[in-house]
């Protein structure tokens, strides 16, 4: 199958290539009942020396430059405790983390959270992490331009390999909310 953005080779359904996904993302596929048809989630493979965002784009497609999300993981504090969310925005803009963030996390503190807490926690490949089988209990934060866009490319939980996913299809998923201005330039 052509994929629907970028200069990929091939793209394959999400449900029919989930050995190529990390466990929690291949249970969330295996499970998925939003709005949007699993099979409309695709799979393309890439080469993980290529997965950061600059040096993807110049072999995969300019185009995607645009139309592609990171995913990030956020942890914010007040008094003792401490909050993991996941954040989606624009590969072109930042997460607002001392703004928009902290505030709907009702943090007094919000930052990056260690790489080994999020790989830990998500059980996904630093690089990779995808909004796709997050913890449940999570919230997961995502931009209204993303949600806006006809097709978004995200990690698949992996540095190899990344999902090409209906833009709806992220405020369905467990735990989103729509934040308008969550990615700033």
């Amino acid at each position: 199958m052509r994929a629907p953005i970028g200069d990929f080779d091939h793209a394959t359904p999400a449900p029919d290539c989930l050995d190529e996904l990390t466990a929690p993302v291949a249970a969330a596929v295996r499970d998925w009942s939003g709005g949007v048809p699993a099979d409309r989630i695709l799979y393309v493979d890439t080469d993980p020396l290529r997965a950061d965002t600059a040096v993807f784009v110049e072999h995969y497609g300019r185009d995607l430059l645009e139309r592609s999300a990171n995913c990030v993981v956020v942890a914010g504090r007040r008094g003792g405790g401490s909050t993991l969310a996941a954040c989606v925005v624009l590969s072109t803009t930042r997460v607002d983390v001392n703004g928009v963030v902290r505030r709907h996390l009702g943090a007094r503190k919000a930052s990056f959270a260690p790489m080994d807490t999020a790989t830990g926690e998500t059980g996904m490949e630093y690089g990779g992490i995808t909004p796709i089988g997050l913890p449940g209990d999570w919230p997961l934060l995502v931009d209204t331009a993303v949600v806006d866009l006809p097709y978004v490319l995200v990690g698949s939980g992996r540095r190899r390999g990344k999902l090409l996913v209906p833009g709806k299809a992220f405020a369905q998923l467990p735990g989103a909310v729509v934040l308008e201005g969550l990615g700033i330039a």
